[in-house]
């Protein structure tokens, strides 16, 4: 089974910056989307940013021009670089992939979270 490994998370000043990352590892044949929710308190989880094997990204209108998102295809890891930064980002964030396993069945993943918290 596909594992999502998340790391990078933690308690960051307004205005900072912080660096996700998440690494699948497993019995892989292609990885096609990775993307990024987050859920903070009280919230509906929400997709943040998501990405295609291709390159091809997009992001919800709260994070335009702060947020990136990337990844290594070769190592199978989506990165999500977040630049000033506010209390309102604050949530655990999740990140998820979709592809074909190496007997070429569908897979769907998530990681298990890492918390992001940005105060003074």
């Amino acid at each position: 089974q596909v594992q999502l490994v998340e790391s990078g998370g933690g308690l960051v000043q307004p205005g900072g910056s912080l660096r996700l990352s998440c690494a699948a590892s497993g019995s892989i044949y292609s990885v096609t989307v990775m993307d990024w929710y987050r859920q903070a308190p009280g919230k509906q989880r929400e997709l943040v940013a998501g990405i295609t094997k291709g390159g091809s990204t997009d992001y919800v209108d709260a994070v335009k021009g702060r947020f990136t998102i990337s990844r290594d295809n070769v190592k199978n890891t989506v990165y999500l670089q977040m630049n000033s930064l506010k209390p309102e980002d604050t949530a655990v964030y999740y990140c998820n992939a979709h592809g074909l396993d190496s007997d070429y069945r569908p897979f769907h993943s998530w990681g298990q979270g890492t918390q992001v918290t940005v105060s003074s």
